[in-house]
């Protein structure tokens, strides 16, 4: 039986999905079980989120194609 924080949460949930889903995004991909508990590891040993991660990661090959295409 759900308590009642549970329901309200529920239906704060089910009224803001519309919302949430036209603010956000996300990634749906798989990567090999070693390869994702050794990035959580290193995440956690320097406490940066996954978006974070994902924000300089985009930053980063941003800016290597660029100068890769500014070198030819």
């Amino acid at each position: 039986m759900r308590t009642p924080r549970q329901i309200v949460n529920k239906r704060y949930e089910e009224s803001h999905k519309a919302e949430r889903k036209a603010k956000n995004g996300t990634f749906s991909t798989s990567i090999p079980r070693n390869e994702l508990e050794e990035i959580i590891d290193f995440l956690d040993k320097y406490k940066i989120t996954k978006v974070e991660l994902v924000r300089q990661g985009y930053i980063a090959l941003q800016q290597q194609i660029n100068d890769s295409y500014n070198n030819k």
